[in-house]
């Protein structure tokens, strides 16, 4: 078992940034490709970015990839999401995801283990 736990979220003006941090604990952190996906209000959860076990394979969804970066720290067992330039496009909650593939996913249902969110809201 992993368990997941995001923080970070809050209210910011567009333009702002914000880093959003997901500590695990349980199984060994290390061993998991982990991600972030996101979901607005009455939309359905959506893949940001994700990152391989060694953080060699890094992966983001199109539409963030210049504003997004992943990140992650095997020994602190936490993976990070760096948001610069926040639209108001970008409220959502936030969850982090944890996968046993060696190569993360795009797909919610690669993942095997979920956090309970974090609120991001940016107001314009």
């Amino acid at each position: 078992q992993v368990q997941l736990v995001e923080s970070g979220g809050g209210l910011v003006q567009a333009g702002g940034s914000l880093r959003l941090s997901c500590a695990a604990s349980g199984r060994t952190f290390s061993g998991y490709a982990m991600g972030w996906f996101r979901q607005a209000p009455g939309k359905e959860r959506e893949f940001v970015a994700a990152i391989s076990w060694s953080g060699t394979n890094i992966y983001y969804e199109d539409s963030v990839k210049d504003r997004f970066t992943i990140s992650r720290d095997n020994a602190e067992n936490t993976v990070y999401l760096q948001i610069y330039s926040l639209k108001p496009e970008d409220t959502a909650v936030y969850y982090c995801a944890a996968s046993f593939r060696v190569l993360p996913g795009r797909v919610a249902d690669e993942y095997d283990y979920w956090g309970q969110g974090t609120q991001v809201t940016v107001s314009s």
